[in-house]
């Protein structure tokens, strides 16, 4: 921390027989200081500079000598530079789709933060270089395309001291940019807030840096963009009957259908989502000849892709979205489920590590891999109208289609929430249509126990 002291002590100037003659000295609290100059003018405007300084009050740095008006504009980066600083800075314990997030943010914001836009290249352009380049630590040390280093140095020349972030309107422009996508529509209320805290992170960390004396948007009253409210659609959730529909189009694409139909079937009855479905293990499946079964989830294998992790792996291994490291979950699965898993593991066995899914070679199963197969399957499965629809469009919308049929067949919200692996506010938010449904069968439970009653 930085030692300040207003006991200051300033001498004369006093010339010696050196290349710079003119040396000027001072102390602040018992520390001596000394600069030496070429000239007597420049000496006698570095004294007059310390001593207006001292006059008014200023607190000087023990450890440099100087005032602290001088230590800011010393310590004075850029934004550019200061952004890149705190991406280092997060970099080593962050994993691959938090860097991602953390790039995405740093990238959003910094077009803002710059002296004027003239010769400024065009959005996608400078998202690119932003985005993939600047704020990508694994490839700073790589050579940059032509483009990219045009675009980067127009940002190193262009970007704005941080001393001029504590202008609140100058951040405001910030916030602004951060509401919006690239095409300029208003962004997802979701999107805003995760990037407006990373934002103030990373202001945060400008003021461990000695960069801002407080933090700007504490000052700043502002208030995201309406939003429309973030529900699952039930038009994208597929009915019973739908499902069963489309698990039996991924079964009817031969060998990768087959090998794929109880992967999904982990989303449908399990509302696994994909990267807990992509690192399960045999031995946390308990599948019974008869009855229930039970999936303990506690690994994930989220996709960063190679640019964003230090393996050079398109794959992490990472805990439970939301939970500790350690934490399990532990799912019952239905009869239809366990005589999938159960099915799948006599028929392909398990990979070298344990895991139920691979690929024909033993690797991991890739998005783009299981997202044909769930197109292809959409097209057989559902009528033209339907497919044309939303309707179950992403293979992560038979989570939907699982977590809100436990909804619909009157499972405690709680309890849920619990298999899904939300928190049971996210549950009232995401999936309040679906509890709205059962607004009939609580009346009429109610009623009946009312007319019991009287």
């Amino acid at each position: 921390m930085t030692e300040w002291s207003y006991t200051v002590k300033i001498w004369a100037i006093r010339k010696r027989d050196y290349r710079k003659p003119y040396q000027l000295r001072w102390k602040v609290g018992l520390r001596p200081h000394s600069e030496s100059f070429l000239t007597q003018g420049l000496a006698d405007s570095r004294r007059a500079q310390l001593i207006t300084a001292a006059r008014e009050g200023e607190p000087f740095d023990v450890e440099t000598g100087l005032p602290k008006s001088m230590v800011a504009k010393k310590l004075d980066i850029s934004w550019y530079e200061h952004a890149r600083n705190y991406i280092a800075m997060k970099w080593g314990d962050s994993p691959g789709n938090t860097r991602r997030t953390l790039a995405e943010a740093m990238a959003t914001v910094t077009p803002a933060f710059v002296k004027d836009t003239k010769g400024m290249p065009d959005n996608r352009t400078v998202r690119r270089a932003l985005y993939s380049w600047a704020f990508n630590k694994n490839r700073w040390d790589e050579e940059l395309p032509a483009d990219v280093a045009k675009t980067l140095d127009w940002f190193k020349r262009k970007s704005l001291p941080m001393s001029a972030l504590s202008d609140r309107l100058v951040v405001r422009s910030a916030l602004s940019a951060l509401s919006k996508k690239l095409d300029g529509e208003t962004a997802a209320g979701s999107t805003i807030r995760r990037k407006r805290a990373i934002f103030y992170n990373a202001l945060e960390f400008a003021i461990d840096a000695e960069l801002l004396a407080d933090n700007p948007l504490d000052r700043i009253k502002w208030t995201a963009p309406e939003q429309v409210v973030e529900e699952v659609d039930p038009e994208c959730v597929p009915n019973p009957a739908q499902g069963a529909k489309l698990l039996a189009a991924v079964r009817d694409q031969g060998k990768r259908g087959r090998r794929l139909v109880a992967f999904f079937g982990c989303m449908y009855y399990a509302a696994a989502r994909p990267e807990e479905v992509i690192g399960l293990r045999a031995k946390d499946c308990d599948l019974p000849r008869r009855g229930w079964g039970l999936l303990r989830l506690h690994e994930t294998r989220p996709r960063s892709g190679k640019a964003w992790t230090d393996s050079g792996e398109s794959h992490e291994k990472k805990g439970l979205k939301h939970r500790p490291r350690k934490a399990v979950r532990r799912v019952p699965i239905p009869p239809e489920l366990v005589a999938l898993l159960r099915w799948h593991l006599s028929a392909y066995g398990t990979a070298p590590d344990g895991r139920v899914f691979q690929t024909l070679r033993g690797g991991l199963v890739q998005d783009t891999g299981y997202g044909e197969v769930w197109a292809e399957a959409r097209s057989r499965a559902l009528s033209p109208a339907e497919f044309e629809s939303v309707l179950a469009k992403r293979p992560y919308d038979l989570r939907h289609a699982a977590v809100s049929t436990w909804l619909s067949s009157g499972v405690e919200p709680q309890l849920v929430a619990e298999r899904a692996g939300h928190s049971v506010a996210v549950l009232f938010r995401e999936y309040a249509k679906f509890l709205k449904d059962g607004d009939d069968a609580a009346n009429a439970k109610i009623s009946a126990r009312l007319e019991k009653g009287a």
